[in-house]
C-alpha cells in the first residue's frame, strides 16, 4: 500500500507537470521558471528590500537621487499605458528573448571552459552552468520546449490564417489580456496601507493577510480571472484550487473583515503608488 502512494502521487505530479507544459504552450510562457518566480513572491511577499513587485518599483531616496532625465524614464516605463506594450514583451518577446540570452550565455562559457579545460569535464560545464535566464537544467528545458511548441504554432497558424490575419488578432488577444493581469496583479498588492516592510521585522503572515488584496469583481471577470480576485486568500494559502476561494473567503468572512477591499474603481489611485518609502514601511506617489 505505501509503494501504490508513492506510485499515485508520482503520477499525478507528473500529470500536474505535462498540464502545467501545455498550459504555458497555450500563455507563450514556460510554466517552470514561471511557478519558481510565483513561489518567490509568496515566499517574500511584504518584505520589500527583496520583491519589489512586477514593475521593480525603487525606494523614494533612490528616486531622489536620479537625474531628471532618469525621473523622466522612470515615471514613463511605471504609467498605466506602458501595460500594452508591456503585456506583449511580457508574452511575446520575453520568454523567446531569455532562451537566446541565455543560449548565448552558455556559449561563452563554452568558449572559456574549453579554453581553460579542452573538451574535458565537459559534464562538469553543463551541471555548473548558472544562466540569469534560467537556474536549473530543468528549467532550460521547459524554455527550450515551450519555445519549440510555441513557434511551431505560430508558423502553423500564420501558414493557415495568413500571417496579417494571425498575428494582427493574436497580437491584440496576447496584449490586452496580458495588461489586464499585470493589472490585478499589481493592484492587489499596490494599494494604499499595503504591509511594504524591511526584511528586519518582516513576519510572512502579515505580507500575507495584510499585502494582498480582496479585488471585488463582477461575475463575468471572475471567471475570466479564475477568481483571482480573491487574491488575500490565495496568498494565505497558494494550494486552494482558484475554484475554491471564493468558497473559502465566504466561509471565513468574519476572520477576513478587516482585509483590504478593492474595486476597479481604485485602480487608477493604485498605479500612482510607484515608490516604497523605506522609512515610512509605505507605498507612496512621487510627490
Amino acid at each position: 500500500m505505501h509503494d501504490c502512494g508513492h506510485l499515485s502521487l508520482f503520477r499525478t505530479q507528473y500529470l500536474n507537470h505535462i498540464i502545467g507544459f501545455m498550459l504555458g504552450v497555450i500563455n507563450a510562457i514556460p510554466q517552470h521558471p514561471w511557478s519558481r518566480g510565483h513561489a518567490y513572491h509568496h515566499r517574500h511577499n511584504g518584505n520589500w528590500d527583496l520583491y519589489r513587485g512586477p514593475s521593480a518599483l525603487i525606494t523614494s531616496e533612490d528616486y531622489d537621487s536620479y537625474n531628471n532625465f532618469q525621473k523622466f524614464s522612470y515615471r514613463l516605463l511605471r504609467h498605466p499605458f506602458m501595460l500594452l506594450p508591456g503585456g506583449f514583451f511580457y508574452l511575446i518577446i520575453k520568454p523567446r528573448l531569455a532562451l537566446v540570452l541565455g543560449s548565448f550565455d552558455f556559449l561563452i562559457d563554452s568558449i572559456r571552459h574549453i579554453g581553460k579545460n579542452g573538451f574535458s569535464k565537459w559534464n562538469l560545464l553543463i551541471s555548473n552552468h548558472r544562466s540569469r535566464n534560467w537556474y536549473t537544467a530543468s528549467e532550460f528545458w521547459h524554455i527550450l520546449g515551450n519555445n519549440i511548441c510555441v513557434v511551431a504554432l505560430w508558423l502553423a497558424m500564420g501558414s493557415w490564417l495568413g500571417l496579417g490575419l494571425f498575428w494582427g488578432s493574436y497580437s491584440i488577444v496576447m496584449t490586452l489580456s496580458a495588461a489586464i493581469m499585470i493589472t490585478f496583479f499589481f493592484v492587489q498588492h499596490n494599494f494604499e496601507g499595503s504591509y511594504a516592510n524591511t526584511t528586519e521585522g518582516w513576519d510572512s503572515f502579515e505580507g500575507d493577510i495584510n499585502g494582498s488584496s480582496f479585488l471585488k469583481l463582477n461575475p463575468i471577470f471572475n471567471w475570466f480571472s479564475a477568481d483571482i480576485g480573491y487574491h488575500n486568500v490565495h496568498h494565505l494559502c497558494e494550494g486552494i484550487p482558484n475554484y475554491n476561494l471564493r468558497a473559502c473567503h465566504e466561509a471565513n468572512a468574519e476572520l477576513l473583515k478587516n482585509v483590504k477591499v478593492l474595486r476597479l474603481s481604485n485602480i487608477p489611485e493604485c498605479f500612482k503608488l510607484i515608490l516604497w518609502n523605506r522609512d515610512l514601511k509605505a507605498l507612496v506617489a512621487i510627490p
